[in-house]
């Protein structure tokens, strides 16, 4: 039998202007003409289209869908194996933002709930990058330190936040005055002004040993939207991230020297 673009359109669930494209690109011409010349599709150009809609449904692009179809021995195996691993993959990312999304629900649900005139009282020109912060509940998903944090953040109340922020504040002063002072980065002064940032954020998020706060110092400089959560963007200078990630690196290096020094004197 044959059929013409309207009824492919129907039967199959695709658009005209789809089979136009699929026409023009090559990847399925009706092979049969009515005697009016009207391009018609026979039962084989079904079943490519049928070929088309499955490997489409699986997220292939259309050229890689082509070169399945020119060779489907050598080529749809193995296409279809690394299709399946991406899948996975995407199931597993899926499901690990469901958990943050469900996480969130329950913040929301428990946690303290402001008016936008309180936010910014409490919390002033730090803001909460929602993507950011999504990011990083998938990529410390199974730490139990970020579950800790999450849970003590979700319980502190209004007062909690205003004297944590103020705590921060206060921090972030003294950060900046020793940065524009001049003072070395593995200095007293600024490797202390590391150690203090390390017990703050154990005493009001989650235990964070030198080894963590490292990591939390590396993503200061790999990504701008952790280091707003520290300093803000008006209150930012240039080199500022590096230099507090090098006074954090220098303050974890002392508690090392530290360690090593008491197990020499136990000995």
């Amino acid at each position: 039998m044959s059929y013409s673009v309207g009824q492919v359109s129907a039967y199959a669930g695709v658009t005209v202007r789809t089979l136009h494209h699929y026409d023009k690109s090559g990847l399925l011409s009706p092979s049969e003409r009515s005697p009016a010349g009207y391009r018609l599709y026979g039962d084989a150009d079904l079943a490519r289209l049928q070929q088309i809609l499955f490997y489409r449904e699986l997220g292939f692009s259309l050229d890689e869908i082509a070169a399945i179809l020119k060779d489907p021995q050598a080529n749809a195996v193995e296409q279809l194996r690394v299709r399946q691993r991406q899948l996975h993959a995407e199931i597993a990312r899926l499901q690990r933002l469901a958990e943050v999304a469900e996480r969130a629900i329950e913040v929301q649900r428990t946690g303290v709930s402001l008016t936008p005139q309180e936010r910014f009282e409490v919390f002033g020109e730090i803001t909460f990058d929602l993507s950011y912060a999504t990011e990083a509940e998938l990529k410390w998903a199974d730490s139990a330190g970020q579950r800790e944090s999450m849970a003590r953040a979700a319980a502190h109340t209004k007062e909690d936040w205003r004297r944590l922020m103020s705590e921060a504040s206060a921090w972030r002063t003294e950060l900046l005055a020793a940065f524009d002072e001049g003072e070395p980065s593995d200095g007293e002064r600024a490797m202390d002004l590391a150690e203090e940032h390390r017990l703050h954020i154990s005493r009001w998020f989650t235990s964070c040993p030198p080894g963590m706060h490292l990591r939390i110092a590396d993503d200061f400089v790999a990504d701008p939207r952790a280091f707003a959560l520290v300093v803000p963007p008006s209150q930012q200078r240039p080199g500022l991230a590096a230099y507090t990630r090098r006074a954090v690196r220098a303050n974890a290096s002392r508690h090392a020297g530290s360690r090593t020094e008491r197990q020499e004197e136990d000995h």
